[in-house]
């Protein structure tokens, strides 16, 4: 057993108290409520032994980080830091070494710099100490681990906390995309008053959403130093203080530019929410929470045209479509404040640090304090991995490339509607905006109908080792209703069809769009489960390009090919892509181990 004297008492003192605390293992977790003179009294801090780590079923093999895991840890020894409870709370580096455990290429100056933080010492020691350096961790560090039953796990909150910290931030990412569309209801609001063409006032729309895709790159780094809660809070403060000069704004060029940095700090909701709720929810049930995040995204843009056509037709004014975007964004700002911290890795490194304050122990902290945040690592993780990923990886293209699709495609509804329902049918941006409802109708019909592949699913894997391929089943399911969708687009778009057709194609594209998104989310996240953080950036990547793109064509093409071919051409285009869920399901593992530069999986890594 490992521990620590807080004070000189003699050997057999200690002795003694060794004994007793082996009959009857406790962890020292000091109480906020313990005065001073209890804490001087304290002699030993109990740590977790090499019997009790391997009754927790710890072995030489270090697991698979979780999807949560800091990105810029290197050569982890202990990955299972931030989803294991411990008796204790505490698990040596020595006894993670005596099991097998060991690290290459990490330096114990990370440990002398805490060092320096808890104890003054002199400079001549200072120096002599950065220059020793080893290979190994340093062994008498201890990692700070969840206890058994913590109520600051956020796995152990009560089911309806977590539920509602669910909803409000599936609110938080609908606020942001109704964001990135709120302005395609009042499109004809920024021509005039700017005094210019439908396409320079499309890029209100677009240039928020190439926002999204460049974000990341910002917060996933902030998230994995500072946590979730810091994140948010500073990401939406800015996205709320944007949107004052995009309704102020005296020209175009001041619009553009404010609405690309509203995408940029907006996109921590597109980028963070989904690790939100994994923090909440363990592996075996966060299913269904992540289906409600599912559906966020694209609910989320359907309301912004359904909302600011009213205030378009009613008003014509452009900066209060901003102003109500700025008091929904503070709304949701001030609500997400409220939300504690769920990244694990944070609240265990805000306990060490309570910790060595405590004790006096300078050596108790978490993996990723113990070998220092490398930039390196941390670039890699955030940037250059999701771009090898865009170029190497063919499984993972062609997924995004459907994720992209779909995506792509309902941001061409949004400008696809006011040909079919402006030119054809007469309607102003209010009533264009309500045949947008049955899209929003199906989306929800889908989000019930993911409870069900979800069970599915888990007794599945009750039955037999799951892969990959069985997360398709959402997408195989959804993928017709998609297609259908636009071709009934195609085949309504005429003066005769009472308006119902064309705006009941909504209700299929939804509830197919919903489906496919959240089937395929999954099965990235399954298929790259060692790096499923890389791969959903450059799902976010790919995406947010798309859905930028097919704004600035689809009224040309509307006007060029006709209301029925225009439609008919995306319809082709999905209808092909119905075979990718299919086929994935029955030659997926094959691809997989033929065309990736090595297979991440986890029936490769033997989840």
């Amino acid at each position: 057993m490992d521990s620590y004297s807080s004070d000189q008492s003699s050997p057999s003192i200690n002795s003694s108290l060794s004994q007793d605390i082996e009959q009857q293992p406790q962890q020292y977790i000091p109480d906020q409520n313990s005065n001073n003179q209890q804490r001087a009294n304290l002699h030993l801090t109990r740590t977790e032994t090499v019997k009790s780590l391997q009754e927790m079923g710890l072995t030489s093999d270090a697991a698979v980080p979780d999807i949560n895991a800091p990105q810029a840890t290197k050569n982890a020894i202990f990955p299972e830091e931030y989803t294991l409870e411990t008796p204790t709370g505490l698990v040596p580096v020595a006894t993670l070494h005596s099991i097998g455990r060991t690290s290459t290429a990490v330096s114990r100056t990370r440990t002398r710099q805490i060092d320096r933080e808890s104890d003054s010492e002199s400079k001549a020691e200072e120096e002599e100490e950065e220059e020793d350096t080893s290979n190994d961790l340093d062994p008498d560090i201890e990692f700070v681990t969840f206890v058994t039953g913590d109520p600051e796990n956020p796995h152990n909150w009560p089911v309806w906390v977590r539920w509602v910290f669910t909803i409000l931030l599936s609110g938080l990412v609908v606020c942001v995309a109704y964001g990135s569309a709120c302005i395609t209801g009042g499109l004809g609001t920024v021509q005039k008053q700017y005094h210019v063409g439908l396409e320079a006032a499309i890029l209100t729309c677009s240039l928020m959403v190439i926002g999204f895709s460049l974000g990341p790159l910002i917060w996933s780094p902030v998230s994995d130093l500072y946590g979730r809660r810091v994140a948010y809070f500073v990401s939406m403060g800015l996205y709320v203080i944007f949107n004052i000069p995009c309704a102020l704004s005296p020209n175009l060029g001041g619009l553009l530019v404010c609405r690309f940095l509203c995408g940029v700090f907006a996109s921590s909701a597109l980028c963070l929410v989904g690790g939100s709720i994994a923090d909440m929810f363990p592996a075996s049930t966060r299913g269904k929470a992540i289906a409600v995040f599912a559906w966020a995204p694209y609910a989320g843009p359907v309301l912004g045209p359904l909302v600011n056509g009213f205030i378009s037709v009613s008003t014509d004014r452009m900066d209060l479509i901003f102003w109500v975007n700025m008091a929904f964004a503070g709304a949701m700002w001030i609500i997400v404040a409220f939300i504690p911290e769920t990244y694990a890795p944070v609240i265990l490194q805000r306990r060490a640090k309570r910790l060595r304050k405590e004790t006096g122990n300078p050596k108790i902290m978490t993996e990723q304090e113990a070998q220092g945040v490398s930039l390196n690592e941390m670039m890699t993780a955030c940037i250059v991995r999701p771009l090898v990923f865009a170029v190497t990886e063919p499984v993972l293209v062609a997924t995004c490339f459907y994720v992209c699709l779909i995506y792509s495609l309902l941001y061409a509804f949004f400008f696809a509607f006011p040909v079919v329902f402006g030119e054809l049918y007469g309607y102003k941006d209010n009533l264009v905006g309500l045949m947008l409802v049955p899209i929003l109708i199906g989306a929800t019909f889908a989000l019930g109908f993911t409870t069900w592949c979800e069970n599915k699913y888990v007794k599945l894997i009750s039955e037999r080792k799951p892969t990959p391929e069985d997360r398709l089943l959402g997408a195989k399911i959804g993928a017709p209703f998609a297609a259908i969708g636009l071709w009934l687009l195609g085949a309504c778009a005429e003066k005769h069809v009472i308006w119902v057709g064309p705006a009941s194609s909504g209700l299929a594209f939804g509830f197919g769009m919903v489906l496919i998104y959240y089937s395929l989310n999954n099965y990235i996240i399954d298929c790259y489960v060692q790096y499923a953080s890389s791969a959903l950036a450059t799902k976010v990547f790919l995406r947010s390009a798309g859905g930028a793109a097919f704004p600035l064509f689809t009224t040309q093409m509307y006007h060029k090919l006709g209301l029925h071919w225009a439609s008919w051409l995306l319809a082709f285009i999905c209808t092909a892509m119905i075979a990718l869920p299919f086929g994935f399901s029955l030659w997926g593992k094959e691809l997989r181990h033929k065309l990736s530069k090595k297979d991440y999986s986890i029936d490769a890594l033997g989840i």
